[in-house]
């Protein structure tokens, strides 16, 4: 049963792309064309441009799988994003580049979270947003075979987790590059299916393991000058940083 309630939407702002020119914009950063965004969602193409030109939500669930598929809220397709992209804060007093050991870049990167790979496209390179698990110091993740995040045995990748604080105007990347594989052991698959946090947000069957085996592991954190409040300010501040 449908509990959305259907409701005609406001007139796009000047500048507003409106729900099919968000669509088509996040399917053209995750390279995919809009039949695949409709294979992703579980419909008919023909049914995925008719629901784009409509202007109500008069098929909310429809969008829902449309939002889940290009890795959006609900919210977001609709009305766009609810808050700047990070990164628009003036610089932090006295700001420090440093770069991170590779002890510290396993640290921060953590068991499971949600990072970007990067793979060569047929145009231009491609990067997507993947959940991950870390699986003895490789980066695991699931996906749909002929996906752009499906590569083949053998491919060069990068994958890269990052957090940014824009109160603070701090933060911290960890870049992996290497070489990915295709996990074809079941014993594998089901022990890594049983992981902390490996389902994938988008949902969907997505069968296919992708191992990223490090070639090379490095990373930098943007840092303020200023001395650390007194009582654990800069324990608090590091808490921010680590993945959930």
């Amino acid at each position: 049963m449908n509990h959305h309630k259907s409701h005609r939407m406001s007139a796009p702002s000047p500048g507003d792309p409106g729900i099919a020119g968000r669509v088509a914009e996040r399917g053209r950063a995750l390279g995919l064309s809009m039949g695949q965004v409709a294979r992703r969602a579980g419909m008919a193409p023909r049914y995925l441009n008719d629901l784009l030109r409509q202007d109500t939500d008069f098929d909310p669930d429809g969008l829902l799988r449309v939002a889940a598929a290009l890795g959006m809220s609900y919210p977001e397709l609709l009305h766009g994003p609810s808050h700047p992209p990070p990164g628009q804060a003036a610089p932090a007093p006295r700001p420090s580049l440093r770069s991170l050991t590779t002890a510290e870049c396993w640290d921060l990167v953590g068991g499971h979270g949600v990072g970007r790979i990067a793979l060569a496209g047929a145009a231009a390179p491609v990067v997507i947003p993947v959940n991950y698990t870390v699986d003895a110091r490789t980066v695991v993740y699931r996906t749909s075979p002929g996906s752009a995040a499906c590569p083949e045995s053998g491919q060069a990748a990068s994958f890269q987790v990052d957090r940014v604080d824009d109160r603070l105007s701090q933060g911290w990347s960890v870049l992996i590059t290497g070489t990915a594989e295709r996990v074809r052991d079941e014993e594998t698959e089901r022990r890594l299916a049983a992981a902390e946090g490996e389902g994938p947000w988008a949902g969907g069957p997505r069968p296919v393991w992708t191992r990223i085996r490090p070639g090379a592991v490095s990373g930098r954190r943007v840092e303020s000058g200023l001395e650390p409040e007194p009582g654990g300010g800069a324990a608090r501040s590091e808490a921010t940083y680590r993945p959930q």
